[in-house]
């Protein structure tokens, strides 16, 4: 018997439903991020008013108002050197991550498929991921240079663990009866990865995803940091020179924008995984 039988089971077909409309999906997503950043500018504006306003311990220089910050932001963001570090940082991002992508979902299936090397590997998976990014910049220098590749690479290490253990994590939690049942229908093999593995394990690994990009994403900044002779400068660049400059408002500037970058590319990922869960049935629009 065919292993298509098996689709309508495991894969995402879509489901009718009276689906809220495009607007009010984007301000579903757009009103909690605007929400928690009002809540974090108000406990920044108490912060200042505490220590510099009220009891004068910091002086407005090493801790300034959100609304300087702000200021210092949107006139970075006016410049073309700011959109020059962040193209530079997120080709970095990009070609780090892809990398990253590849190898930590091949690793993943590989010890999937093997007890012992499930019993090895898996363990070290989770250790390599518990270690700081900034650990590996020296080991990355030596082996790589003191170049863009040793970028790359912290970049590869601190995002390549997340993704295997994604791919883990959703083959642990696939339903044995799907297995058993592809045995029985005859899906083996490559087919039996397309029609049951990869689409039952579609959400932890997209999950995987989410969390191989944040630790790529610090394992970046990390990197830029620290600088790379001869690199282009990029946004963590940005942010070691308003520290020399003692620029406390370009500073938390740059942060700022490191801060957005961040949350839209989560919001990606949670758009993708709230979709999976859509088309399974596992949400209600409401």
């Amino acid at each position: 018997m065919s292993a298509d039988v098996l689709t309508p089971i495991v894969d995402d077909a879509p489901v009718r439903r009276e689906g809220r409309s495009p607007g009010s999906r984007i301000w579903g997503w757009v009103w909690p991020k605007l929400m928690a950043i009002a809540i974090v500018l108000a406990l920044w504006e108490l912060l200042y008013l505490i220590l510099v306003t009220w009891t004068g311990k910091r002086p407005e220089y090493i801790f300034p108002a959100p609304a300087t910050a702000l200021s210092s932001f949107w006139e970075m963001v006016g410049t073309s050197r700011f959109w020059e570090y962040v193209a530079t940082t997120m080709q970095r991002a990009v070609i780090g991550y892809s990398i990253a992508l590849l190898i930590g979902t091949l690793v993943g299936l590989a010890v999937a498929r093997s007890q012992a090397l499930r019993a090895g590997v898996g363990s070290l998976i989770t250790g390599l991921q518990t270690m700081p990014s900034i650990a590996w910049f020296p080991f990355a220098i030596v082996v790589m240079g003191y170049n863009e590749s040793a970028i790359t690479l912290v970049v590869l290490i601190g995002a390549a663990p997340s993704i295997a253990n994604g791919v883990l994590s959703g083959i642990d939690h696939i339903p044995p009866q799907f297995l058993r049942l592809g045995d029985v229908l005859g899906a083996r093999g490559v087919a039996r990865y397309r029609h049951i593995v990869v689409p039952a394990m579609l959400p932890n690994y997209v999950s995987g995803l989410n969390q191989g990009w944040a630790f790529a994403w610090r394992s970046l900044m990390a990197g830029e940091l620290l600088g790379v002779a001869g690199a282009t400068l990029g946004l963590g660049n940005a942010l070691n020179a308003a520290r020399n400059m003692n620029d406390m408002g370009k500073l938390e500037a740059v942060m700022i924008a490191i801060l957005i970058i961040g949350m839209l590319v989560d919001g990606i990922f949670t758009s993708i995984s709230g979709g999976l869960r859509r088309r399974r049935g596992l949400t209600i629009d409401r």
